[in-house]
């Protein structure tokens, strides 16, 4: 569950949000992360290191630079509890729809025995 609970933290922050999104169409530097927000670059550097320990990010060193690439496993996780709990909700409601078709019936043919 921990890792679940790092996943879900790291992504309660809209600024990771849409660095993930970026990190989606390919790797990037730091700077490239940074250009889009009105942000320092150790502010970037910051929600990176909460990505990195979320396991959501890794760091790639290539020549003098240090691309961030998004790393899918811990989405994949959150993405199977979140569709775990889905499913039995939905199990749920279709109960709960049965019991009110089933209510509405019963309702309906004592209307009609007045």
């Amino acid at each position: 569950m921990q890792n679940l609970d790092s996943t879900f933290a790291a992504l309660a922050d809209s600024t990771r949000r849409a660095i993930l999104m970026r990190l989606a169409k390919g790797d990037s530097t730091v700077m490239e992360l940074a250009k889009p927000f009105k942000m320092s670059q150790p502010a970037i550097s910051r929600h990176l290191k909460v990505l990195e320990e979320a396991g959501l990010i890794s760091t790639t060193i290539r020549a003098q630079e240090r691309p961030r690439r998004l790393e899918t496993a811990p989405l994949k996780k959150a993405i199977d509890w979140i569709e775990k709990y889905r499913q039995m909700w939905e199990k749920r409601y279709q109960i709960l729809d049965g019991l009110l078709e089933e209510l509405q019936t019963i309702q309906t043919k004592g209307d009609q025995q007045k």
